[in-house]
């Protein structure tokens, strides 16, 4: 392999990236498997953030950890100055129990990563081995950032906090996507994904016995009514060319059939993708409390959180990033619907122009849905996403 990657040439990079990856292939997709083997979640990922800081080592990149808590943070600089560009791996897993029955599946009870960030921090780490072997070719610094805690959305803030982004100029993240075939790539213009936000309400009527309610003021009527109103909020509060989901997950009041209780409980998310949905949604919440509470004689107090906002694609970004798939894989790249579901990447793509890349991990035959117990992702992903990430940085950089 040695001697093809010396055949490759000095102004070969298409072929040299190729030989690369190639040639290290299979170590990542076995530091993929021993992830996966040992899933951690949020803010508990020691043995991986010890593996990552590991293979960095391996590489000759200069590596921190305790980043964020747990993260890990790669760097190396270029022959020649230039911007810094950082690339974003998550590490974190889920709190469920894995049921794929693969020789490599989860060792430890109710924790699993089905959202295959086991296959970001491989491939980031491939990406690292790429580049570092680029670096006198390269006009700038490269910085790897391995998050901690994407799923309970506080990792990005923490290493944020610990000042993962200063001099960071523009940054670039992936996410795996099994609706996509492996070997294709999804971009979304814009608005990628959607802000999290979320709510409490507590509802505080007046107990009394169930026969009777007329000497009462019932928080679970009052509850049925604000539930049904909170659904006109998309309907007629956000504009209709703009996304945006209300739900309730949550609903408690009372402990018996025969008794009218003091208060109701309900907690749910509001997912929008533009501000001015979000802002008109918070309105709207905010308005209908107020209203049911006022008809009914009671109280509605709200408490409401701003969580992460949406991921927005820088268009500079996103087509260099195509331009550079082009260029090293083929013409395989093609436009993806956005989501709903949120990423806490997107308050570094704040900070700085920022793509993520959708890199598809759909395996032949199957349906998979991440989050599932039985998510199986193609590791070919994995080789593909480094090809493709690997080779924007060089061309961002070079």
């Amino acid at each position: 392999m040695a001697d093809r990657i010396a055949v490759a040439g000095a102004n070969d990079v298409t072929s040299l990236i190729a030989a690369i990856v190639e040639e290290n292939e299979d170590r990542f997709i076995e530091i993929r498997r021993r992830i996966h083997e040992h899933p951690e979640i949020a803010f508990e990922e020691v043995r991986t953030a010890a593996l990552v800081a590991e293979t960095l080592g391996s590489l000759g990149i200069e590596h921190q950890t305790g980043i964020g808590r747990t993260g890990v943070v790669g760097h190396f600089r270029g022959r020649r100055p230039g911007p810094t560009l950082l690339i974003r791996a998550d590490m974190d897993a889920l709190p469920m129990q894995e049921r794929t029955g693969l020789p490599y599946a989860s060792k430890l009870p109710n924790r699993m990563h089905a959202c295959g960030h086991d296959l970001h921090t491989a491939t980031v780490l491939a990406v690292g081995a790429v580049l570092k072997r680029l670096e006198d070719r390269l006009a700038g610094n490269v910085r790897l950032v391995f998050q901690p805690a994407e799923e309970a959305i506080g990792g990005a803030k923490e290493m944020i906090t610990d000042g993962v982004m200063d001099g960071v100029d523009m940054a670039l993240s992936l996410h795996n996507r099994p609706e996509i075939p492996v070997g294709q790539f999804g971009i979304v213009h814009g608005y990628a994904n959607a802000a999290v936000d979320s709510f409490d309400i507590l509802i505080r009527g007046k107990g009394g016995h169930a026969a009777r309610p007329y000497a009462a003021i019932d928080p679970i009527v009052m509850s049925a009514q604000l539930i049904s109103q909170l659904q006109t909020i998309v309907s007629r509060n956000v504009r209709a060319l703009d996304a945006c989901v209300v739900t309730v997950g949550s609903i408690h009041a009372g402990e018996a059939r025969n008794i009218i209780p003091e208060t109701c409980e309900l907690k749910g998310t509001i997912r929008s993708r533009q501000p001015e949905a979000r802002d008109a949604a918070e309105a709207g919440l905010r308005r209908i409390c107020e209203g049911v509470a006022s008809s009914f004689g009671a109280s509605c107090e709200l408490t409401y959180r701003r969580g992460t906002p949406p991921i927005f694609n820088d268009e500079a970004m996103l087509e260099r990033t195509v331009a550079a798939i082009k260029s090293q894989i083929g013409d395989v790249a093609f436009e993806y619907e956005p989501s709903m579901g949120g990423e806490d990447f997107a308050l570094m793509a704040e900070m700085v122009p920022s793509f993520r890349l959708l890199v598809g991990s759909s395996q032949p035959g199957r349906s998979d849905k991440v989050h599932s117990p039985v998510y199986q992702p193609d590791e070919g992903s994995i080789a593909l996403g480094t090809l493709a990430l690997a080779r924007t940085a060089f061309d961002i950089l070079a």
